[in-house]
């Protein structure tokens, strides 16, 4: 049965934030967002992975590597290859993480060593070991206040007549006219006497004329943001960009510049994956995984810009 919140489970509640006002997760336009920004990152890789791990599992494996970072992948007699997601359990002489933990319904609890024979091997996306759930969050949390404000932006931008009346009767002369203008009538007509206050003889009718409306009108510019977030966002994963504001026209050595930035932190999560994908593949020879990310170019990006090289082209 419901019961209504207390004053000190309320207080609870809110004080879980910082600042409390403002509630930057729990809302669905967050949820949104998220969910946006999680399915544009799962599409800068394209793995290839065995024939059992396709359909759901593989939204599966998208799912623990983004979230945690790194998944297990070991070998089962009853399932063949699979992975999991879990947790690290000590280090190596090298402080590298030595075991490998989960749990699972079907499989139940198991710790295995990472490395060794009958043991795992880790499918690592960042150096770290940690995923990129605090990217995405971030820029939905952004995205999120920002698509507030502009929907505050847009209602605030409508245009409406404001409309006084001295008593009942000269407001509901008011309804009825303004029933219909907006019905597109070519013409209205009222009776002389509405004009004229029958007590003091004055206009019974009071227009406030709202100024500066265009002025006023920042839907544009938030709409600007929206884009100029979304873009950092895309450059933050890998996915190449070009700013807005530039002309149609820029330097070669600035396209080539853009293109560092929108790929350096997806060179440096290809190559972790490279590095544990050829560790998995000669621990595990008939799994054979691969990855390519869809938006690095065949020919390295960072590759040295020729200095003077100040040539337009076109993008």
């Amino acid at each position: 049965m419901y019961l209504p919140l207390n004053y000190d489970q309320i207080n609870l509640a809110a004080g879980q934030y910082t600042p409390s006002m403002v509630k930057a997760y729990n809302n669905q336009t967050f949820i949104y967002w998220f969910r946006a920004l999680y399915e544009r990152a799962c599409s800068i890789f394209e793995f290839d992975l065995p024939e059992h791990w396709q359909g759901p599992i593989m939204d599966f494996f998208y799912y623990c590597l983004l979230r945690y970072g790194y998944i297990g992948i070991f070998e089962k007699e009853e399932f063949g290859y699979m992975f999991q997601p879990g947790t690290l359990d000590g280090y190596t002489v090298y402080y590298q993480p030595a075991n490998f933990k989960y749990a699972n319904p079907k499989l139940g609890d198991d710790t295995l060593q990472i490395g060794s024979e009958g043991g795992c091997e880790l499918l690592k996306l960042t150096p770290s070991y940690e995923g990129i759930f605090s990217i995405i969050g971030m820029y939905a949390e952004k995205l999120a206040a920002l698509d507030c404000a502009i929907n505050t932006s847009i209602i605030n931008s409508k245009f409406s007549y404001i409309l006084a009346g001295r008593n009942k009767a000269a407001i509901e002369s008011l309804k009825k006219i303004m029933d219909k203008f907006y019905r597109g009538e070519p013409a209205i007509y009222v009776d002389a006497k509405l004009n004229m206050d029958r007590t003091d003889k004055e206009d019974p009718f009071t227009f406030l004329e709202r100024s500066s409306i265009k002025a006023n009108y920042i839907t544009p510019d938030q709409l600007q943001d929206l884009s100029t977030i979304l873009n950092n966002f895309d450059k933050e994963i890998g996915i190449p960009t070009s700013p807005y504001q530039k002309a149609e026209r820029m330097t070669q050595y600035e396209s080539e510049s853009s293109m560092i930035d929108s790929t350096a932190r997806a060179i440096t999560w290809k190559k972790c994956l490279d590095s544990s994908i050829d560790i998995i593949n000669e621990h595990f020879p008939g799994i054979d995984l691969s990855v390519k990310f869809r938006y690095i170019p065949d020919n390295d990006p960072t590759r040295m810009i020729q200095e003077g090289d100040n040539s337009n082209v076109n993008i």
